[in-house]
């Protein structure tokens, strides 16, 4: 049985954010009056006298290979302390392939800004993390490689961005990690890792069993936070293409995640909360396939601030501010079915700092150069002192 977005959407997304349901407008589609462009992105200055001054901290930016992401590296270097480029992929054999853009190593050098590129796991492969984790001449030869080419290239060091790791080769990681960061130590490097964040609730949905075994337990943040020089907790997408429309990173969601984090003992000064600048935009869909795998159901997409403004012109829509949640939201009929954006821009931007702030953190480390709201980078000169 079919149900509008009016009726069943609308009270599902409400509950989920902690709202009532006349919350959400039953007109036009526009998302309420709140123009974000007049109100939200007025960032207004606390009143904390704390708040007042810029605050010392961190900045990793991370870049893909993205024309956008370049021009926003290349535009803003005085606002970031390290550039993370995903650059590189280990295998199972412990390959490490890839490259930095020679631009980015030329204009990181002449203005100060630390290179850190990441390692993945290519395609977030379970099967070949395992694979590699089990097999010590792998392991060793992905070490060897990491400080072969941190020389050769001036790195300043190394992130982790390993995903979709079972939680029973959580010690595995730990250890991999911890050898790989003596390597590092040794050879001058610093060695840090991207963590997915958990909140410590086991759930009770198959949804939630699925996403604590494979993506969020096998990381021991103590021992990584011990092991390496810090960890980049990634408080963000919360929302997706595998959930309901809502927040890429609502604010009570990143609290409990960074609450529990802090109460496994890591460091705040080894903790860099995570901050998205991508939005989250999400439509109707239909996937052909065979019996059974393909059909009807809904997709989702990360889309820069940009295109997600695009989409709210084309529709004649105004975003509405969820203040508990710090980000604004919209929503829009189009041809019959509804679609959904919840933005990412200035306004959510420094309310994470905010947190960071509140919560005397390393710094930040920001997904994606090149997805941002202009205005985020002014936030980051009033609210900010980088380090360099």
């Amino acid at each position: 049985m079919l149900h509008t977005p009016t009726t069943l959407t609308t009270l599902l997304l409400a509950a989920a954010l902690g709202l009532p349901a006349h919350a959400f407008p039953q007109n036009d589609g526009a998302a309420g009056q709140q123009d974000a462009r007049a109100n939200g992105h007025a960032h207004t200055r606390r009143t904390d006298p704390a708040a007042q001054q810029p605050t010392r901290a961190e900045t990793l930016f991370y870049l893909t290979d993205s024309d956008d992401g370049f021009a926003s590296f290349r535009d803003h270097l005085d606002a970031i302390s390290i550039v993370g480029p995903q650059s590189f992929a280990v295998d199972s054999d412990g390959v490490v392939w890839g490259e930095v853009d020679p631009r980015v190593l030329r204009l990181a050098k002449r203005h100060d800004v630390h290179v850190m590129p990441l390692v993945v796991n290519t395609g977030f492969s379970q099967a070949q993390i395992h694979a590699l984790l089990h097999n010590p001449t792998a392991r060793a030869r992905a070490i060897s490689q990491m400080v072969e080419l941190g020389r050769r290239n001036g790195f300043w060091g190394w992130q982790f961005d390993l995903e979709d790791i079972h939680l029973t080769d959580r010690d595995s990681l730990t250890a991999f990690y911890r050898q790989t960061a003596k390597a590092l130590r040794d050879a001058g490097m610093k060695l840090s890792i991207a963590v997915v964040p958990w909140d410590g609730r086991v759930g009770s949905t198959r949804w939630h069993r699925y996403m604590r075994a494979d993506w969020r337990e096998a990381y021991d943040v103590a021992a990584l936070a011990k092991a390496g020089d810090f960890i980049s907790l990634m408080t963000y997408s919360q929302h997706n293409a595998g959930t309901p429309p809502g927040p890429v990173a609502g604010l009570p969601w990143m609290r409990a995640n960074l609450r529990y984090t802090l109460a496994q003992g890591v460091p705040p000064d080894r903790i860099s909360l995570g901050v998205p600048t991508y939005s989250e935009h999400w439509q109707p869909g239909y996937q052909p396939g065979a019996a059974g795998t393909g059909g009807l159901h809904p997709t989702a997409r990360e889309v820069s601030y940009a295109r997600a403004m695009s989409f709210l012109s084309r529709y004649g829509v105004e975003p509405q501010w969820l203040d508990k949640q710090g980000v604004h939201y919209a929503f829009w009929e189009h041809d019959g079915a509804f679609e959904y954006v919840f933005l990412e821009d200035r306004r959510s931007f420094a309310a994470k700092l905010d947190l960071m702030r509140e919560k005397r953190l390393r710094g930040i480390s920001v997904w994606v150069l090149g997805d941002e709201d202009p205005a985020t980078w002014h936030v980051v000169h009033q609210e900010l002192d980088v380090v360099h």
